[in-house]
């Protein structure tokens, strides 16, 4: 047995892992980027305020980190107006093999490029990068996870040095960093079986990625928990074939857990959920006026549809809670302040099934 980290490298990662399989992440879950070709029309806008507060820069970059088989990129690209397309530059950041037929304007990397200026998108990557769980055992002692090929999971030595105090700051596995049960009082709260998410590697990665960008916006999509409402007894699951399964680090099937996104950000950077952040990029899922199908009963079916669209990218409670960890380098945050959301919740509980 070894921990969930080294054994969800390999089955997601690995000669035979689960992105390497030629249905790609789509084959088995929905994200944004499937559910609307107006998610990458929002990401293009955002992409053209960049530029400007950019002032224009000879060479546009965007990287899409986890592009799953480019197709976030190339719509994107495809979205833009021809004056920004022809100083724009695609990068697409997967493990997996390029796929055939991709434009050959984008480049395939394995890694993200360094120095580039522009916008660095990662939607639904962190929560792919693998970590290592705890638990902790019946004396109170927080212990590294164990799992074998078929899923079988043991305790293994304590957890200690960096992991422990990423712990005690992020996802504290005690009493005092708990609400107890209600109705019960703190003395009342027992600790045997919590468990975490050991976070450092994500916080890592997006460090390095962000540090590749020369000047620009590196944003990171997905969906997670804040400080002082970590799920008691951690999120790692399975997802295969639209269906949320048992993880099992064979390759059979994707293995992801929610984001510790406040854990992520480095200074300067905001967090606000999609519904806000679409919101600010004009997707806001509102039906249009009855009168228009009086007038132009086509445009309002048409309206109609992309205000179906709309509503599922930002619905509460689904995608439009997901997370958008904002982190601008070298320029003002481009993205305008979005209205206030009474009901704002940016960090909700999994990833869409597939339909």
């Amino acid at each position: 047995m070894r921990g969930w980290r080294p054994a969800t490298e390999e089955a997601l990662y690995g000669p035979r892992g689960f992105y390497r399989r030629p249905e790609g992440p789509a084959g088995h879950f929905r994200t944004s980027v499937h559910a609307s070709p107006l998610f990458a029309g929002a990401v293009a806008r955002l992409l053209r305020l960049v530029d400007e507060a950019l002032a224009r820069p000879a060479e546009l970059a965007f990287v899409d980190l986890g592009a799953g088989r480019g197709e976030l990129v190339t719509a994107v690209l495809r979205a833009l107006p021809a004056e920004v397309a022809s100083r724009a530059r695609g990068y697409a950041v997967e493990r997996a093999a390029r796929p055939a037929g991709l434009d050959h304007r984008i480049e395939w990397l394995p890694e993200p490029p360094p120095g580039v200026t522009g916008l660095l998108f990662a939607n639904e990557w962190l929560d792919n990068v693998p970590v290592d769980v705890a638990e902790v055992d019946a004396h109170g002692v927080p212990r590294l996870v164990l799992v074998g090929p078929d899923g079988t999971e043991s305790l293994g030595e304590p957890v200690g040095g960096p992991d422990a105090r990423w712990l005690e700051t992020w996802w504290p596995l005690s009493p005092a960093g708990r609400l107890p049960a209600e109705g019960l009082g703190r003395d009342a709260f027992g600790t045997e079986g919590l468990r975490a998410e050991i976070g450092r590697p994500r916080d890592a990665a997006w460090a390095a990625a962000v540090a590749g960008l020369r000047r620009g916006l590196a944003v990171a999509v997905d969906y997670g928990h804040s400080a002082g409402a970590r799920p008691p007894f951690g999120t790692l699951t399975g997802f295969r074939e639209g269906r949320e399964t048992a993880p099992v680090p064979d390759g059979s099937c994707d293995i992801t857990a929610h984001v510790a996104l406040d854990a992520c950000a480095l200074p300067g950077g905001r967090l606000l959920s999609q519904r806000e952040a679409l919101r600010a990029l004009g997707v806001s899922g509102d039906r249009p006026p009855l009168a228009l199908a009086s007038t132009d009963p086509a445009a309002y079916v048409r309206a109609l549809a992309g205000a179906g669209e709309a509503a599922e990218l930002t619905v509460r409670g689904g995608l439009g809670d997901f997370g958008w960890l904002m982190q601008p380098i070298g320029i003002p945050d481009p993205l305008p302040d979005p209205l206030p959301d009474p009901l704002r919740n940016p960090l909700p509980d999994g990833k869409q099934p597939s339909t």
